[in-house]
């Protein structure tokens, strides 16, 4: 397997558990560099390396009425913030071409949303940065087709690449994991995430917002490492049920210490059994 440098920070090829994580939309300045602070403190306590995530625009909300962020320039400013006072990678959605090149003068990871991952154009156009680009797999899509996705960025001449797992669609407004989605994009090559958070949505499940169940994702974390995942994506606030998005699946600050722990130490034991 390849291994993707991010800013120092090795992902895949044996390397110790990465953790990307922070909160779903900056929600203001103030929020997102005490977040980062909090999440770098927690992340160290475990001994796990942390990419700070947070978005500046939420561009695929529900209702046009959600809020969505401060926007690409005043994001792209905090998150700046981010990396010098807070000394932390940093990775953001990128939704449009026009975000792309301004994006990748800051981000050092560059994500594209699940609902874009079959956009060849957009797909290649991130790639071209030479930025790390993360792929969220589309809920519609079988872990398989994700091959696809990668010759795509490939053809450019980029492999820095990862594949994230996300949950699948089961019907209407509820995801299901499977975990056999993690070993089968593994073997394209490249490293493997686990979106904890995500994948406990439940799409439109409240009217104008989607619903979740945080309540399950400590138990599909530490089920995805066992399975052999290299990076944790988690969406993490200090107060979900306040959250100006996807509260109902972000995990609680005051959780993450202890969940950092139990896939710290499974992620070492999955590795010396060579998973």
């Amino acid at each position: 397997m390849n291994t993707v440098d991010c800013a120092g920070i090795p992902i895949g090829g044996g390397h110790p558990l990465v953790l990307i994580a922070g909160p779903c939309v900056i929600e203001s300045e103030e929020f997102t560099l005490r977040m980062a602070r909090r999440l770098r403190e927690a992340a160290a306590a475990a001994g796990v390396p942390l990419i700070f995530k947070a978005s500046y625009d939420k561009a695929n909300r529900t209702s046009w009425r959600s809020f969505r962020g401060p926007g690409l320039l005043e994001g792209l400013r905090i998150l700046e913030r981010v990396k010098a006072e807070a000394g932390l990678p940093v990775l953001s959605d990128v939704h449009r071409h026009e975000e792309i090149a301004p994006a990748a003068e800051v981000l050092d990871v560059l994500q594209v949303p699940a609902f874009l991952c079959r956009q060849t154009d957009f797909l290649q156009a991130v790639a071209k940065t030479g930025k790390v680009v993360n792929v969220k797999k589309g809920q519609f899509l079988s872990p398989w087709e994700m091959t696809h996705v990668v010759e795509k960025i490939r053809a450019v001449g980029s492999d820095r690449i990862l594949l994230t797992e996300r949950g699948t669609s089961f019907g209407y407004g509820n995801l299901v994991v499977d975990l056999r989605a993690l070993p089968i994009m593994r073997q394209l090559g490249y490293p493997v995430v686990f979106d904890g958070t995500h994948s406990v949505q439940l799409p439109g499940a409240a009217g104008e917002r989607s619903g979740g169940q945080r309540e399950f994702v400590p138990a599909l974390c530490r089920a995805a490492v066992a399975a052999g995942c290299d990076a944790l994506f988690l969406e993490v606030h200090e107060q979900p049920d306040a959250a100006m998005s996807d509260g109902p699946n972000m995990v609680p600050l005051e959780e993450l210490p202890d969940l950092l722990r139990q896939v710290a130490a499974l992620h070492a034991l999955a590795r010396s059994m060579g998973v």
